[in-house]
C-alpha cells in the first residue's frame, strides 16, 4: 500500500498539458493550417452534402418485398429483364 497519497509528475506530460492548454495563444493561419482548415470544414461536409443530395431519392424500402427493386424510379430494363 506503498504511494498512494504522492504522485509523481513527469516534465514531459506536464509541458505537453500547457502546450495544449496554450495553444490559443500561439496558433497562427499559415498556408498549411488554411487548406486543412478548409478541407475539414467546407469541402468535406461538402462532399456529404453533394453524395447525399445524389441519393436521397435514389432508393425507396417501404412496402417492398423479395426480388422487387429498391430503387424509386426503376428502369424499364430491369422490368424487361424480369419477364
Amino acid at each position: 500500500m506503498a504511494g498512494h497519497g504522492y504522485v509523481n509528475n513527469d516534465p514531459a506530460v506536464d509541458r505537453w498539458n500547457r502546450m495544449r492548454e496554450d495553444v490559443y495563444k500561439h496558433f497562427r493561419f499559415t498556408s498549411r493550417a488554411s487548406w486543412i482548415s478548409l478541407t475539414g470544414m467546407v469541402l468535406v461536409p461538402g462532399a456529404l452534402l453533394y453524395l447525399s443530395a445524389q441519393q436521397d431519392s435514389k432508393w425507396n424500402w417501404t412496402g417492398k418485398q423479395k426480388g422487387e427493386s429498391l430503387l424509386s424510379r426503376p428502369s424499364q430494363t430491369v422490368h424487361a429483364a424480369e419477364e
